[in-house]
């Protein structure tokens, strides 16, 4: 059988996770091979996720998933129906939905394009509240974005946001993960290096103070320092460190985990330093960090999973501890590489040994103040 590329995919997906940046295919005689064009919902990922199948632990454990995307895209779709069937089994509450390039509006002014996306979720949201899909309530929180290079013109674009979702909007997420050509062949012409370091991005920036919105701080391990820094000029301003900074195992950083890890735990550490940063545990299975589960004949276990990366999940909840971690999603991203049971039953398993004040805080309780969530 011959190895059939994905790139189309890939392209779609964009720089939400740029595991979509690298081109990747199926294996030779996978056994469950996607047909050109296959998405996370298609019956042949389903099929392939289908060869690792595991009883969800602990299903009455309440779980706040606070990173997860919607989209509804040419022959791609991931919508509530998708969300709801992935989480059947755990006990997942609430959820919180971050921007991802979804449902811009076609026409007016160019900037206030993302505010779309705010209004399409919240209409998602008020779908999930009816209980018509049952207990979860999906996109109790919502993350939507803004160009905060705007500086000061940011503002009613902040404002558009807010009105778009007076319950539910919480924070902004302006994408800072720049990687070299060799990780991130489609990197955006208008993304500069060290976004997060530019007067007038942090002019903008400056405007979340006055709106009481949090920061998602999505950046790949390269530019962690910069995330600090940016903490440390606005420590009034909560940030949410995303993907445990994306430690990159493709491209010039391939058969480099030993380094990545030695360069990647001491910027951990002075991230971690920032009373105003907690951190996102999880959102390390996508393609940039060439782990490659998409190219086996079966996805990993839950054991699997946990043996790859409980060093980097344990260090994070060590240097932040657990009042500032919550375990995340990242799906329909992460579900390249593995199911949603999967991926929760390995968080399960990694905290066995913490107390249960503890275990509560990161699958639950974290994400809960973080973002200010409705007990449900």
């Amino acid at each position: 059988m011959t190895r059939i590329a994905r790139r189309t995919f890939f392209d779609r997906l964009g720089t939400v996770a740029i595991g979509a940046a690298a081109v990747s295919s199926w294996p030779r005689g996978a056994a469950a091979q996607p047909a050109p064009g296959s998405t996370q919902s298609s019956p042949a990922m389903r099929a392939w996720l289908d060869l690792t199948k595991e009883e969800p632990l602990e299903p009455a454990l309440p779980i706040i998933d606070p990173h997860h995307h919607l989209w509804d895209r040419p022959n791609d779709r991931y919508m509530l129906e998708e969300l709801v069937a992935d989480a059947r089994g755990h006990n997942v509450r609430q959820t919180v939905f971050v921007e991802c390039t979804s449902m811009y509006r076609a026409d007016g002014p160019e900037e206030f394009k993302v505010v779309g996306e705010t209004e399409y979720v919240q209409g998602i949201a008020a779908m999930s509240a009816s209980g018509r899909y049952g207990e979860m309530r999906a996109c109790a929180g919502i993350v939507g974005t803004a160009d905060l290079r705007l500086g000061d013109r940011v503002a009613p674009v902040l404002e558009a946001q807010q009105a778009a979702s007076p319950q539910r909007f919480r924070g902004i997420r302006h994408r800072a993960a720049w990687g070299d050509k060799t990780v991130v062949p489609s990197q955006p012409a208008d993304l500069p290096n060290h976004i997060l370091l530019d007067p007038t991005f942090r002019k903008g920036y400056a405007h979340l103070r006055r709106y009481g919105m949090s920061f998602e701080g999505w950046v790949y391990h390269t530019h962690i320092a910069d995330l600090t820094d940016l903490a440390r000029a606005f420590p009034d301003i909560p940030i949410v460190f995303n993907h445990l900074g994306g430690p990159i195992g493709i491209g010039s950083f391939a058969g480099k985990k030993d380094e990545v890890f030695a360069s990647w735990k001491p910027a951990i550490v002075a991230l971690a330093k920032c009373p105003n940063v907690v951190a996102k545990v999880g959102g390390i299975q996508m393609i940039v960090n060439g782990y490659g589960w998409h190219e086996r004949k079966r996805p990993p276990t839950s054991d699997e999973l946990l043996e790859t990366n409980r060093k980097w999940y344990l260090h994070a909840i060590e240097q932040f501890g657990p009042n500032r971690c919550m375990f995340e999603s990242n799906f329909p991203v992460d579900k390249l590489s593995c199911s949603y049971t999967v991926l929760w039953n390995q968080f399960k398993k990694l905290t066995r040994g913490f107390s249960a004040d503890e275990r509560k805080a990161m699958f639950h309780d974290t994400a809960m103040r973080t973002y200010r969530l409705p007990s449900h």
